[in-house]
């Protein structure tokens, strides 16, 4: 089997509009492989925060993304999450902060890092199918994605999501700077030169303010099963 011929959900949209949540419940309920490509990115962030390595020392931080090997691994059920491994050490709580979320960020815009993670990401397309959540998997990763979805959500409900997140974590957390840090990265994300964070003209954009996970869930089921009814008709 080709690996394009491999059915692949390419789930898109800025932090705290349930991606993760969303890609891991379709990827369980599917029995699919799972990409958190932000993860990725988190993860490098990370690693070279250990190793000492400055954000724009693109020699050393692309010689890391050519080096570095994720897995995803399914955590306890119902968490809703999976687990990150990296280089046998499971690092799931440890880029989830907020120094990690800024880091991605800043090394997601260099051309040259995102290329060192395209394969990477590409690898993760294997039978008997690929849900991906990220930024750029349907305008970029997966352009032939069978079916790509767009989740957006106001910024302060995203930061109030987060929040809480947080705070359950034990994390002491101030809701204000939240806001202005996902107002920064919305905005260095969509003004980046390389792979923007915008909706393919193909994808299926939901606002999820109003909306809980199950509800998102559904429909996202709905337009899936809508579109292999259509392809079976075609053959």
């Amino acid at each position: 089997m080709s690996s394009e011929s491999i059915p692949v959900i390419a789930i898109d949209g800025p932090s705290g509009t349930g991606k993760g949540s969303l890609g891991v419940r379709l990827a369980r309920t599917l029995g699919w492989h799972f990409l958190d490509s932000g993860a990725l990115y988190r993860t490098l962030g990370w690693l070279a925060m250990q190793e000492a390595v400055v954000f724009d020392d693109v020699v050393r931080l692309a010689h890391l993304a050519a080096r570095l090997v994720v897995e995803f691994r399914d955590a306890a059920p119902g968490s809703g999450e999976m687990r990150v491994m990296c280089r046998g050490e499971d690092v799931t709580r440890s880029i989830r902060s907020e120094a990690c979320a800024h880091a991605a960020s800043q090394i997601a815009a260099l051309p040259a890092i995102r290329a060192a993670l395209l394969a990477q990401q590409r690898s993760f397309r294997q039978p008997p199918g690929l849900v991906a959540d990220g930024r750029d998997m349907g305008t970029a990763v997966f352009a032939d994605a069978t079916l790509k979805i767009y989740l957006s959500a106001s910024p302060e409900e995203r930061a109030e999501r987060r929040y809480k997140q947080l705070k359950d974590q034990g994390v002491n957390v101030n809701l204000r700077d939240l806001l202005d840090g996902i107002l920064e990265r919305d905005a260095r994300d969509s003004a980046r030169g390389a792979s923007p964070l915008r909706a393919a003209p193909d994808a299926v954009i939901i606002d999820t303010t109003r909306l809980d996970l199950g509800a998102v869930f559904e429909r996202v089921i709905y337009l899936l099963d809508a579109r292999e009814r259509r392809a079976g008709k075609n053959q």
